[in-house]
């Protein structure tokens, strides 16, 4: 225990202005040091070989992203006393659904073999090669199948029945 109070002591004031620059807040970064040491105390039997400092600065700017993400997840905090309808009203979701289910459905109208690979690189943001090996075909594949889907999609979008575009073809 002496030998961690010995390592850790020194690293208070850095820890501290990080955690200020992070946090840019004075309580909440003496709040963040604090959970910061608490951690480091719980786990110190964890740490592998190496440098205390960039462990505990490690731990630092860990539970920082994490309360910046609970953060956003709970959105700002406000007195019920200070808030102004501004900050009362939220918009309507209702378009917003009804155009993610227009999407959707175009999405399913489109070929099995162009949705898939539109699905594997746009949404789950495989790369060309990745989709190419998931569906066990070539990149150039991937990249036609990419290109007419979107083309495609594009077109229901817009309201262009598929049907009634006619193609053209260069000849060399």
């Amino acid at each position: 225990m002496k030998d961690m109070l010995v390592q850790v002591e020194p690293l208070i004031p850095a820890l501290r202005r990080y955690a200020r620059a992070l946090m840019r807040d004075r309580a909440a970064a003496d709040d963040l040091v604090q959970d910061c040491l608490e951690r480091a105390v719980s786990r110190w039997h964890q740490r592998r070989d190496g440098s205390v400092r960039a462990w505990l600065f490690t731990i630092l700017h860990n539970l920082a992203v994490t309360q910046f993400r609970q953060a956003i997840a709970r959105g700002r905090h406000m007195p019920i006393d200070e808030a102004g309808e501004q900050e009362l009203v939220s918009a309507a979701g209702q378009e917003q659904r009804l155009i993610y289910q227009d999407v959707l459905g175009k999405l399913a109208r489109l070929p099995e073999e162009q949705r898939a690979v539109l699905l594997l690189v746009a949404v789950e943001d495989l790369s060309y090669a990745d989709a190419a090996a998931v569906l066990n075909v070539p990149i150039g594949t991937v990249m036609s199948r990419l290109s007419r889907a979107r083309e495609r999609l594009q077109q229901e979008m817009d309201g262009v029945a598929p049907g009634n575009v006619v193609a053209l073809r260069s000849v060399k």
